[in-house]
């Protein structure tokens, strides 16, 4: 979500925007010849030289009474493009919409609309940015503009990497680079299809893919992609554990960062900042970028960069002994990280990547359909010796495809019974047997290298009440959504199990009791805060968490899970919906 800042910019940018200044008033005495080329150079320089950018977008404005009307609303898509830059969703969005519902001009209408559509996707408003997805894709076969056909398939391929749909945002970045415009670089496509192999996974900071991608960048004058790249490099050496790489990283960047003053990218620079000083030690380094973040973030935002700061103020507070400070930071951190828990309906967000994709697949068809076509003028010059060689090669080749279905067919049914037998049938998590067999080899592996771990027990309130009261199928829907919930405070090496009925039992690798605490609290928050609906009406539930750590307990799980038990067998006592560890008596409570 954007917004706009709210505090000035340091010294030295605030000189260089007078410098700025001083060279408007220099070329605002030259009358343009040509608006209509001037306006399209402009263009072309917004992300190889922002700066100069902004230089000639405040020269057209002087030239705008001078202007045809079509000009103007070209001039005036412009200036929406930097306000968003700039962090102003709210009135760029304003500005979209007016070039687009009177500007006329189809070529004009397309660019906005796909700037639009990003923007709304950034503010999480995915339902009416998917469907301006779907109507600039049906649109798209006559957009014959190749800039604006690129523009919108970047954007596109930047809204389904946003909506977690990166197969598709790695389609569209693909078929942007059979569009190049003239004078466009691979940068841009390259550097949309590296964004979707980093959401899903499929990169590290040493990828050969992602410094080529810089270079391709930097090689074309493009410092806003080369540096949505290098913050790309940060996360990933922020994920790695190589947090002096990421200051060292960062502060080569920052001089390029504060020249071009991309919102998004300031602020992530000073997230990773805060972020890596804080793992070094340097607490005061980490709490001057955490503030920063704060300071040119939105009263109302709810970001992810906002829920990185006040975590690193919370913890740098909490290990500095100031509990007031801790307090405050931690409530800020928890209404951040529910916010995403509120989120989107998964099922709108479902429901339109359904239909990105039978439009992507209608995109696909149509390319295929030329080849095609092609294919069978030449097939129409074949001899018929050609053709009967071709009709034994295709036999032989039915033969080989229908030997490969089966065995494929065989191998994913062996596959989905192995599934079975450790999957819980109802919740999908592992079952019982699986969990515990797991879980004790894990603590084995813990033990040798004389790790933590932490067992959590969870129960839910009252469970027996809500079959009772409104039935088995709700019971049900609600165990699956229980699991959803906890799924979503998890790590991938956490181990999750349904141990029986409304029982569920979590295992944390590598984890101190502290840190498993704040695990469970936040998984009974979002239980506490997120009933499911039932008949038109809402069903709200609790659950009881009881948690052992191995440095009391020991590595045997038997033990971890008496303790864990009697933990939560207090958490019931002691009045229910409240988390309890092993060292707690009744008379305390955790919350």
């Amino acid at each position: 979500m954007l917004h706009r800042r709210r505090r000035s910019w340091p010294w030295l940018a605030l000189a260089g925007l007078a410098f700025c200044a001083l060279i408007e008033v220099a070329h605002a005495s030259t009358t343009i010849a040509d608006p209509g080329a001037f306006l399209e150079q402009t263009e072309r320089v917004r992300t190889t030289d922002h700066p100069r950018f902004v230089l000639m977008l405040a020269q057209m404005r002087n030239e705008a009474p001078q202007m045809s009307a079509g000009q103007q609303w070209y001039l005036r898509y412009l200036e929406a493009w930097q306000t968003a830059f700039e962090g102003d969703a709210g009135k760029a969005n304003m500005m979209l919409r007016d070039v687009m519902e009177h500007s006329g001009d189809i070529t004009l209408k397309a660019k906005a609309s796909a700037l639009l559509m990003h923007n709304l996707g950034l503010n999480n408003h995915y339902e009416e940015a998917f469907t301006l997805a779907n109507q600039l894709v049906s649109e798209l076969p006559d957009i014959t503009d190749k800039l604006a056909r690129f523009t919108v398939l970047a954007n596109l391929s930047q809204l389904m990497t946003a909506a977690k749909q990166s197969d598709l945002g790695f389609k569209y970045a693909s078929l942007m680079e059979e569009t190049l415009p003239p004078g466009e670089s691979l940068c841009n496509p390259l550097a949309l299809e590296i964004g979707a192999l980093y959401e899903s996974k499929q990169l590290t900071s040493s990828s050969p893919t992602l410094q080529q991608g810089i270079d391709t960048c930097l090689a074309a004058g493009q410092p806003v992609f080369a540096n949505t790249l290098r913050l790309v490099k940060g996360d990933l050496y922020l994920s790695e554990g190589q947090s002096a790489k990421v200051l060292d990283l960062v502060n080569r960047m920052l001089p390029s960062i504060n020249a071009n003053r991309y919102y998004a990218h300031v602020r992530a620079a000073q997230v990773q900042l805060a972020l890596a000083s804080e793992k070094l030690n340097d607490d005061n380094s980490a709490r001057k970028a955490a503030l920063t973040v704060l300071n040119i973030s939105g009263p109302d935002e709810i970001s992810d960069a906002l829920k990185d700061a006040y975590g690193v103020l919370y913890r740098i507070e909490r290990k500095h002994g100031n509990i007031a400070s801790t307090l405050s930071y931690y409530e800020r951190f928890v209404a951040q990280d529910k916010g995403y828990i509120d989120g989107i309906s998964a099922r709108t967000l479902a429901y339109a990547a359904v239909q990105q994709h039978t439009l992507a697949q209608k995109l696909e068809t149509e390319r295929l359909s030329k080849q095609n076509s092609i294919l069978r003028l030449q097939q129409a010059l074949d001899t018929k010796a050609v053709e009967t060689s071709r009709l034994y090669i295709t036999l032989l080749l039915v033969v080989l495809v229908s030997i490969v279905f089966w065995l494929l067919r065989i191998k994913r049914s062996q596959l989905r019974f192995k599934m079975l037998s450790y999957h819980d049938g109802l919740t999908g998590i592992f079952n019982h047997q699986h969990f515990v067999s797991e879980a004790e080899r894990v603590l084995r592996v813990l033990d040798k290298r004389h790790g933590g771990a932490c067992l959590i027990s969870i129960d839910l309130d009252h469970f027996k009440q809500i079959n009772d009261t409104h039935g088995h199928a709700t019971g049900d829907v609600v165990l699956k959504h229980t699991v959803a919930l906890c799924k979503r405070q998890l790590r991938p090496t956490d181990l999750f199990g349904r141990l029986g009925g409304e029982e569920f039992g979590i295992l944390l690798p590598d984890c101190s009791q502290e840190q498993g605490m704040a695990i469970a609290d936040r998984i009974r928050t979002a239980i506490e805060a997120t009933p499911v609906s039932s008949d038109g009406g809402l069903v709200a539930f609790s659950a009881s968490i009881g948690l052992a750590s191995t440095d009391s307990c020991g590595y045997e799980l038997q033990r971890l899970r008496k303790e864990a038990d009697a933990a939560l067998y207090r958490a019931k006592r002691t009045g229910r919906n409240r988390v309890m560890t092993d060292t707690e008596s009744d008379g305390l409570v955790s919350v």
